[in-house]
This record gives structure tokens, C-alpha cells and sequence, in this order.
């Protein structure tokens, strides 16, 4: 698994010096669980990723971007053409935001 999920995470609640098993009690998990997301062992929730951006006073769409990065990299990181891949979906993804718009 990726961490760029959760080598952000380590680095806000490091910056704003709060410990681990702070933010692990208010997510209702224990301290090896949230251990466990910031080292990329375990991927957080989405409700959780809300209340991380909420405790750690960050923009919760560009935590959610990272989280999904995380997802859509463990998918493809060991594809010999990850890159050419992630070109078509992008593609796909304008052309089906430009559909869309039109209706």
C-alpha cells in the first residue's frame, strides 16, 4: 500500500503536536489502528477521513484527493505502464465532465 495518505496525516497531527492516540480515541479506533493508516498499512474510512480534516483544521477535498490517490495507486503501482493507464481514465474522465454539462 501507498502512504501519501499517511505521511500527510503524520505531518499535520506532528505540526499541530497532537498525539496519536488522541486522534485514534475521536475516530473510535484503537492507537495501533490509526498506527496503522498513518504508516499506509491501513486505509482510513471515508467518514474518517472527514473528521481527520475537521481535527487537523485541513481542507477535507484535498484530504480526500490524497486518500483516493492512495486507492487508485494501490491499484495500478505495479502495472508496467501505471502512467499510460492514469492518461486513459483522465481522459475519460474530461470527456465524460464535458457529457455531463451538456445536459
Amino acid at each position: 500500500m501507498s502512504s501519501i495518505f499517511g505521511k500527510k496525516l503524520k505531518s499535520l497531527r506532528e505540526e499541530k503536536r497532537i498525539p496519536q492516540r488522541q486522534l485514534a480515541a475521536v475516530l473510535e479506533i484503537d492507537t495501533a489502528t490509526y498506527c496503522k493508516i498513518e504508516k499506509g498499512s491501513r486505509r482510513a474510512k471515508r467518514e474518517q477521513v472527514i473528521k481527520l480534516a475537521t481535527l487537523l483544521n485541513f481542507n477535507k477535498n484535498e484530504l480526500f484527493r490524497l486518500w483516493s490517490a492512495d486507492k487508485v495507486y494501490d491499484i495500478i503501482a505495479d502495472e508496467d505502464d501505471a502512467s499510460q493507464i492514469l492518461n486513459i481514465v483522465a481522459e475519460n474522465i474530461v470527456a465524460y465532465k464535458r457529457k455531463s454539462t451538456k445536459v
